[in-house]
């Protein structure tokens, strides 16, 4: 069987796509929230494994833009979903969780066993208290790993165990939508986190942007103006045949051209391009610019100005 027999045979994969509802990702903006999310894991799995006493590590799925109705029909209908009050949007992030894994990390932080599949129940009191102060650890961390795209610590408010009865934003609300796998110890559980796009997208900026070139030459004389150069102070030169060089040794002197009270010259990239006096600055050498001989000239007064 050929390679083309064997690409007719097999199914392929068909994505709806919706005319009516194009808005996606940018690509830029993809990659930006990717390495945002991935830092927030990392960083994740580190404190879980504080928490619970157990090897943690959290890695990230997915990063896509669905709406709040589309982002739902996913969950299951038993779960825990932390409702979170994000700076600047009325519509809420949500962390999502099954209750029975989050019974399991309870345990383990309570010194007891991990397994609690198949038990979902809400919360106890100190239940919830455990709980939550690993989601604030959790979203400081976040806030932390994607830095100004998110503005302040998003907040817990509640816990919804209903995920259609949990109104967290308006069903046509656009979320950027984080899918995790979370393994603690010998357990993995699927995760996911939601936040409103009205909180990430304006600080990602305009996907492409195209600058002005009305000041192009403003800009680059800007930019030149800021590039660090050499400069050097030195004698005037003299010339040495290399029979001189070769012969060189300790305790040789050489003559050089420049008269003693003359001023150096001041050079960049090999050209004079100023006059300076060595003088000292506290303890150490500096070099103070004074006028040129062609300054001097420039400034004496002509033989009509002496006259008039």
């Amino acid at each position: 069987m050929t390679v083309q027999d064997r690409e007719a045979i097999a199914p392929r994969i068909v994505e709806a796509y919706d005319f009516r509802r194009p808005t996606t990702l940018a690509r830029e903006h993809s990659r930006i929230l990717e390495a945002g999310f991935e830092s927030f894991s990392r960083q994740w799995g580190t404190q879980l494994t504080a928490k619970v006493r157990a090897k943690s590590t959290v890695a990230a799925e997915s990063v896509v833009m669905q709406t709040y109705d589309e982002y739902v029909a996913t969950l299951p209908g038993t779960t825990s979903m932390v409702l979170c009050a994000v700076e600047g949007t009325a519509a809420k992030a949500v962390l999502q969780f099954p209750t029975a894994a989050a019974l399991g990390w309870v345990a383990r932080m309570l010194g007891g066993h991990s397994d609690k599949s198949g038990l979902e129940r809400k919360f106890t009191p100190l239940e919830y208290a455990l709980i939550k102060s690993l989601v604030d650890e959790g979203l400081e961390v976040l806030a932390y790993s994607l830095g100004g795209l998110l503005a302040g610590t998003p907040r817990l408010e509640a816990i919804q165990y209903n995920s259609q009865f949990a109104q967290a934003a308006a069903t046509t609300d656009l979320m950027i939508v984080v899918a995790f796998t979370v393994v603690v110890g010998d357990s993995a559980t699927q995760t996911t986190l939601a936040i409103p796009a009205d909180a990430l997208l304006p600080q990602l900026g305009a996907v492409n942007p195209m600058a002005s070139s009305a000041n192009a030459a403003e800009l680059v004389g800007g930019q030149i103006a800021e590039v660090p150069i050499d400069v050097a102070v030195r004698l005037e030169p003299v010339a040495v045949t290399p029979a001189q060089v070769l012969n060189l040794a300790v305790g040789d002197t050489l003559a050089l051209p420049h008269p003693e009270h003359h001023p150096f010259h001041v050079a960049v990239a090999g050209k004079n391009l100023a006059r300076a006096m060595v003088v000292r600055k506290g303890s150490r050498v500096a070099a103070r610019i004074v006028p040129s001989a062609r300054d001097a000239v420039q400034d004496r007064p002509s033989m009509k100005e002496k006259h008039s």
